[in-house]
């Protein structure tokens, strides 16, 4: 059987029913409707229509579930820490801990040790910065310390990394440019870049190949558009089955794009790449980066 690490998991309503982006912001007098983030629902108005894509299961089914495809770890979106801490209490081996740190939360030294104490007291493995949330770029000097954290800690961050839809904030926030600056600055953190990079995936996977420890995940895109040509992906598909075969992991965002597990991986395993390096996309190179291996 096939075993995969998932980037992104939604984890079933009946546990955590937080919104997605693009449902959370209410228009108000001084902001019209579908303005900033609310803006994602038109974008991806094809996606959503009629449907919560959360899994309508037991949380104990559902784990069950994604073992019994070969997912043997998943990294939770959409919920917050104090869930995710939760989850990871409950199913320790079954889920990998991103403990998201917003600047704008956490002023200063006080997100620093909140990422501290998730990871030594809870087993959180990962630091997760977002420049679509906090609306500055991951290079930015606020996010210094947490990346110093990180490196101490030996755990990797993952950088939201791509076009964002939300017309409030400039559209380029997670250009994969803001990775070069932080790959440089912090040579031994491991960076994943989120998202893949699109539409800028040229300069993404050429960063990659250029830092040693920077690698991107695909979360958020469905696999059988990679292999589609015009689609932006040749780059990816082409270094990625090469020269940056190591450095590629997978999300499969069940829940965001809507589709069955069996259907996504299914496209993953029909990607014109080596069987070596399917295998390395879907669960070696995550285990590597998160110190599963």
């Amino acid at each position: 059987m096939v075993r995969i690490i998932d980037m992104e998991c939604s984890i079933p309503r009946t546990e955590a029913s937080r919104p997605e982006p693009g449902h959370d912001q209410e228009p108000t007098a001084a902001q019209p409707a579908g303005y900033g983030m609310a803006n994602y629902s038109r974008i991806f108005k094809s996606r959503r229509e009629g449907a919560d894509h959360r899994p309508d299961m037991s949380l104990d089914a559902y784990v069950d579930k994604l073992g019994k495809l070969g997912i043997v770890r998943s990294v939770p979106f959409g919920i917050t820490n104090e869930e995710e801490t939760a989850l990871l209490r409950r199913y320790p081996d079954r889920f990998i801990g991103l403990a998201r740190i917003s600047i704008n939360a956490f002023k200063g030294m006080t997100g620093v040790r909140e990422l501290e104490r998730l990871v030594r007291e809870e087993g959180f493995k990962a630091l997760g910065v977002s420049a679509l949330v906090d609306m500055i770029p991951a290079s930015d000097r606020r996010y210094y310390p947490l990346y110093t954290k990180a490196a101490e800690l030996g755990i990797p961050v993952r950088i939201y990394s791509s076009m964002n839809y939300a017309n409030d904030r400039p559209y380029d926030l997670g250009h994969p440019r803001h990775l070069d600056q932080v790959a440089m600055d912090f040579p031994e953190l491991r960076i994943i870049g989120g998202l893949g990079g699109w539409p800028w995936v040229n300069e993404m996977v050429a960063l990659v190949r250029r830092h040693p420890n920077l690698h991107m995940d695909t979360s958020a895109h469905r696999a059988k558009y990679l292999g589609q040509p015009g689609s932006g992906w040749e780059m990816l598909m082409q270094l990625g089955n090469t020269l940056i075969q190591d450095k590629v992991l997978v999300g499969l965002s069940a829940g965001l794009v809507g589709q069955p597990y069996e259907m996504l991986i299914d496209e993953y395993l029909s990607l014109p790449l080596k069987d070596t390096v399917k295998e390395k996309w879907l669960y070696t190179n995550a285990a590597r980066v998160f110190g599963l291996a």
